[in-house]
């Protein structure tokens, strides 16, 4: 699964690296750097229109579909697996119609702990966290899918937009820390991605294919990552493994 990450790319820095635009609104009101990302919080996102231009916006991590009765459900929509997109009444109709890339700086997975290191309260071994990160700098372009909720109980009707993170099987690199990775469209594919008149699944779905990713590295870093509300530079820095 994708359950946290690293956003600190700015909205023009992703808007110049995937060709797009950037609204007033969310180029006034940008997220700030965030090293510890967490389901529920806010995210920015590269949503294609039907005109052929992209723009990037800020989203609601944690999918809510239209006919949900309120947001609560969004904590166990982070992520969609991509072999079932086409049978989950969630996902089958967004992912012909409001695909997205989710821009990632980095992301994190824990490593199971080895027996005899570390232990946690409970006495089972402590789990690692692992940074995963291209080594160009440049951000992840991650798979996902968005939609528009209006809460009933908003007198104003206002929407909630919201995304959820795509995941596929993990490759050779990815396959000794956990069995699932974030989906990652390469460029050559981002156009047909984002392309909401694009509703041809079998082209799309070349995405989930392995060899996506790009160079990439894997660091351990420190349990402070854990604790959601830790959220300082540092977290990024390599640590060594006993």
């Amino acid at each position: 699964m994708c359950g946290r990450f690293v956003s600190t790319s700015t909205p023009d820095r992703i808007a110049a690296y995937f060709g797009s635009e950037v609204p007033t609104e969310v180029a006034a009101e940008s997220l700030g750097e965030n090293y510890n990302v967490a389901p529920t919080q806010d995210v920015y996102a590269v949503v294609g229109g039907p005109d052929g231009t992209a723009r990037v916006s800020t989203y609601h991590w944690g999918l809510v579909p239209s006919w949900a009765q309120d947001r609560k459900i969004a904590s166990r929509m982070i992520n969609a697996r991509s072999e079932t997109l086409a049978d989950k009444p969630a996902f089958k109709g967004l992912s012909r119609k409001k695909r997205c890339i989710v821009p990632m700086d980095g992301f994190y997975e824990w490593k199971a702990g080895a027996e005899g290191g570390p232990v946690n309260a409970r006495g089972k071994p402590l789990k690692q966290p692992m940074l995963i990160r291209r080594t160009d700098g440049n951000p992840m372009a991650v798979a996902g899918l968005w939609t528009a909720w209006k809460d009933p109980d908003d007198p104003e009707g206002r929407f909630l937009h919201s995304v959820t993170v795509i995941t596929t099987a993990a490759d050779e690199f990815m396959a000794p820390v956990h069995d699932r990775m974030p989906a990652v469209v390469p460029p050559s594919m981002w156009a047909a991605w984002l392309d909401p008149t694009n509703d041809d699944i079998d082209t799309v779905s070349e995405v989930f294919e392995p060899g996506r990713h790009g160079p990439r590295e894997m660091l351990a870093v420190s349990t402070d990552v854990n604790n959601v509300r830790n959220n300082r530079p540092d977290l990024l820095d390599p640590v060594e493994l006993a």
